[in-house]
């Protein structure tokens, strides 16, 4: 290799985006090496994996050279069997067969079966392991490992098995590659009995054994290899964290976090996002800050991921004020998900004008709106009643954008419109829509005719319901609560009795609240305990004090039983967020910030008992239930009682 290779070869490997790739191309053309099969393959490497939004160009530059050599052709094909098309890859494939007579190499097929894995297609799967067969690549180590991704990827763990089986010296990537198969496909035994057999195993394979515990989650199974591991790395770490936190267990995961910390280790930027994840479903505000502090001081504030999981967790916090700040502070490269993630964390505050705002500045700042930001965009006018500008984008995504309209774009039309009350409107959106509705689309609309009431409606999107989803607990609780309020108690009677047939259980309404960096959960009806028996008494002296200042009388239309008022009464007073506000008044300083975390939808006599306590103790209190944030301040909602 020549200077000019040389120094052209560099200028690639710093290459860190397209306008930067352009560049050296024009000097690679200047210099007559645009021909030339080593700098053109490795400009096409460069371009088709490591920049993104390099692949189109990838493309041209491939269509422009001439007499393209099995490399490029494999480096394309790689390329899009890692974008968003993977599919695409088999198309560039069968040129290469009509233009090359050159032998098929291993590096083909593992990257078509990594395309085929991707988009999860068994008969294209099948049809290359046929090719490889015939090529006698089939027992080469990259590609048997690769084929046991693939029919792990579409659910056949006795195919992958197989292919193992017939691997002659399967080495450790190929041992952690069925191993991980056998959890893909939930066959955790399996999965056991593969890592038992393993001739050798490196920190990988017992990483790979968290990952698939956690995701299946066996926690405990989890917790006894972790602990067993006599090696341990950030990937460990960060595993169990993240996987407790994704199986709701969050005291726990901040548990692993302390302890990352005080075995000396330094937190990578998995298990700080993964840690900042855990905070924000959980509501953890005050320990969120902590690690907002930490990372500061560590110096991971110009990782774009950790600045967008900071994002995140002030949001689901219901700090909007922190929220703006980190945004405004960042990097200035800033991604889509970072965009997206304001606008997600505004829209879930009610502040829909201010995440429309950001929306055109996201746009006029070059980047291009994807699905997800439009989800964003059509939950925030669905929340703050702008069903003219909901209409608007949902139509611009298409025409404009050239994006599809996906499942969570309708279901947001239908809350759109469900939640103004056009009930009419949203179910002749659901009829004429293009493709088939689900069973969260029409549960969208049950929930909307839940707040407004409307019986007849409800009971023909249930029986679609039952057809789609018939075990849903939810679905029935919705329609008995309608007749409920409908007065109709036989219905709710028979609706209950439906249940108790069919031994459906209802999900219990939980609340949870952080008070000195502990969390503490609530279940309404639950076993009473000193923590109960302290929030119940606090909760006695409140609701007292509102009947006589605050002129409170219960809401019981909501209540699904045909009993007195008085037990009514009661049933309300016993909800699990009540209970958690309490608990917080009780423990938490004068003039504390009081987060709740809420499963469900809050219910009217809650939300209105929020409201009066906020004006009676002069409190704030940032309730997020299951689809947006409440901010409860002197006697108002940030919802303005649209919810």
């Amino acid at each position: 290799m020549n200077h000019t290779q040389q120094l052209c070869s560099s200028l690639l490997t710093n290459c860190k985006s397209l306008k930067n790739l352009k560049q050296v191309h024009a000097y690679i053309c200047k210099t007559g090496l645009d021909t030339d099969p080593i700098i053109a393959g490795k400009l096409l490497l460069h371009c088709s994996v490591s920049i993104r939004d390099g692949l189109d160009y990838a493309r041209r530059l491939f269509i422009h050279f001439p007499n393209p050599d099995v490399f490029m052709h494999n480096t394309l094909i790689r390329g899009l069997a890692e974008s968003d098309t993977p599919q695409n890859s088999l198309i560039t494939f069968v040129e290469m067969r009509r233009q090359l007579t050159a032998p098929l190499d291993s590096f083909s097929f593992a990257f078509l079966l990594k395309a085929a894995a991707n988009y999860r297609s068994l008969e294209s799967g099948i049809q290359l392991h046929c090719q490889a067969i015939l090529h006698g690549l089939d027992t080469h180590l990259f590609v048997g490992t690769t084929l046991i991704s693939v029919y792990a990827e579409c659910g056949f763990v006795a195919f992958a098995k197989k292919v193992f089986e017939e691997m002659f010296e399967p080495n450790v990537v190929a041992w952690n590659a069925v191993v991980t198969a056998c959890f893909r496909c939930g066959d955790v035994k399996g999965a056991d009995k593969m890592f038992n057999r393993m001739p050798f195993r490196n920190l990988t394979s017992r990483n790979v054994m968290l990952a698939g515990y956690t995701k299946a989650g066996e926690l405990g199974l989890a917790r006894k290899s972790f602990l067993e591991m006599p090696v341990k790395d950030d990937v460990s770490w960060s595993t169990m964290i993240v996987g407790f936190a994704h199986n709701g267990l969050f005291d726990e995961a901040f548990g692993f976090f302390r302890k990352l910390q005080q075995v000396g280790m330094r937190p990578n930027e998995v298990s700080l996002t993964g840690v900042l994840a855990a905070c924000a479903d959980a509501g953890a505000f005050e320990f969120g800050k902590i690690l907002h502090g930490f990372i500061e001081k560590s110096g991971f504030l110009w990782i774009i991921s950790v600045n967008n999981a900071l994002l995140n967790m002030y949001s689901k916090c219901g700090n909007v004020g922190m929220t703006r700040l980190v945004f405004q502070r960042m990097p200035d490269k800033m991604s889509i998900v970072s965009w997206t993630s304001i606008i997600a964390g505004l829209a879930m505050h009610g502040y829909g004008e201010e995440a429309i705002q950001l929306f055109h500045e996201m746009e006029e700042s070059g980047i291009r709106p994807d699905g997800i930001a439009f989800i964003s965009i059509l939950y925030a006018c669905s929340h703050a009643g702008l069903i003219e500008k909901g209409y608007e984008y949902f139509y611009k995504m298409k025409d404009i954008y050239g994006i599809e309209p996906a499942i969570e774009h309708y279901g947001c039309m239908v809350d759109l419109y469900g939640r103004a009350g056009q009930l009419e409107k949203a179910y002749d959106f659901i009829i004429h829509m293009p493709i088939l509705p689900t069973a969260i689309i029409w549960r969208t609309l049950l929930g909307a005719c839940s707040i407004y009431g409307n019986v007849e409606l409800a009971e023909h999107v249930r029986e679609r319901l039952s057809e789609l989803d018939p075990d849903n607990s939810g679905d029935h609780v919705l329609l008995s609560n309608i007749y409920a309020v409908a007065g109709k108690w036989k219905d709710v009677a028979a609706v209950r009795r439906s249940m108790t047939d069919q031994k459906i259980n209802k999900t219990p309404g939980w609340s949870m609240i952080e008070v000195d960096k502990i969390m503490y959960s609530f279940v309404a009806g639950e076993v009473r305990n000193s923590i109960t028996d302290e929030a119940y008494e606090k909760l006695k002296e409140i609701m007292s004090k509102l009947r006589v200042e605050g002129g409170y009388v219960p809401e019981v239309r909501s209540v699904l039983h045909d009993i007195e008022e008085e037990e009514k009464e009661d049933s309300v007073s016993r909800h699990s967020e009540k209970l958690a506000v309490a608990f917080g008044m009780a423990r938490l300083c004068k003039g504390s910030i009081i987060r709740i975390v809420k499963n469900l939808r809050v219910c009217g006599d809650c939300h209105t008992v929020m409201k009066l306590i906020s004006k009676a103790y002069r409190l704030e209190i940032v309730v997020r239930d299951r689809s947006r944030f409440h901010s409860f301040k002197a006697g108002s909602c940030s919802c303005r009682d649209y919810w």
